[in-house]
C-alpha cells in the first residue's frame, strides 16, 4: 500500500471518529496554513518556507483539556512534500477577552520523501497554540535529538539545536459565504 494511502486512511478514520463525537463537538473545523519553520543554529541551509494546507478540528469539552484531530500537507525542510495526520491533547489557559494559550502535545503518522523508505512513521511532539476566537498560531517544536533519530534523514546537521514549526489556524467559518459573523479576535457581547 502506498504511504500516502496510509495517511489518507488514517485521516479518514479521524474524521469518522469526529463524526461519531459530533454530540460532544462544537463542530468547528479550522483551516491550517502551514508556512514557516526555524532551524535553531543550523549550519545547513534548510528549507524554512514550509507552505501547505491542512485542517484541524477541536472537540468541545467541559474540562480545560482540549482534544484535536488534524491533518496537513506541506513542503518539508528538504523541500519535499510531506503528509501527516494525527491528534493532540492540550491544556487551555484563558486570558483577556477571548484570548487563550493551549500547551500540550500532538501524536501523528507522517510520510516524507526519502525518510523511512517513504513509509509512514509515528511522531509525538510538544505543541502550543496562541489564539483568539477565529485566529491562532500553532507552534510545534522538534528537539535536536529527534531530528535525525526519528526521521533517519541522513542529512543531520550537528550544529542544529531543534526546529520550530509555525502554522496559522483560521476558523473555517471565515471562508463561508453564508457567515455574517466575521469577528476575528473576541466574542461579541
Amino acid at each position: 500500500m502506498q504511504p500516502k494511502t496510509w495517511i489518507v486512511g488514517f485521516a479518514l478514520a479521524l474524521v469518522c471518529i469526529g463524526k461519531a463525537a459530533t454530540a460532544q463537538s462544537n463542530g468547528a473545523w479550522d483551516v491550517v496554513v502551514n508556512g514557516r519553520s526555524h532551524h535553531i543554529d543550523a549550519a545547513y541551509q534548510w528549507n524554512e518556507d514550509n507552505y501547505g494546507l491542512g485542517v484541524e478540528r477541536e472537540f468541545a469539552t467541559t474540562s480545560r483539556w482540549i482534544k484535536v484531530a488534524l491533518g496537513n500537507t506541506f513542503m518539508d525542510s528538504m523541500n519535499n512534500p510531506s503528509y501527516m495526520a494525527g491528534g493532540g491533547l492540550k491544556r487551555r489557559f484563558r486570558f483577556g477577552s477571548g484570548g487563550y494559550v493551549d500547551l500540550g502535545g500532538v501524536a501523528f503518522l507522517m510520510t516524507r520523501e526519502n525518510v523511512n523508505g517513504d513509509k509512514p512513521f509515528p511522531g509525538l511532539l510538544p505543541a502550543a497554540t496562541f489564539g483568539f476566537k477565529r485566529i491562532a498560531l500553532n507552534v510545534t517544536y522538534m528537539p535536536e535529538s529527534v531530528v535525525d533519530s526519528v526521521t533517519n534523514s541522513h542529512r543531520y546537521d550537528p550544529t542544529m539545536k531543534g526546529v520550530f514549526f509555525l502554522q496559522l489556524k483560521l476558523d473555517a467559518a471565515l471562508f463561508s459565504p453564508a457567515s455574517n459573523n466575521r469577528q476575528w479576535l473576541a466574542h461579541s457581547r
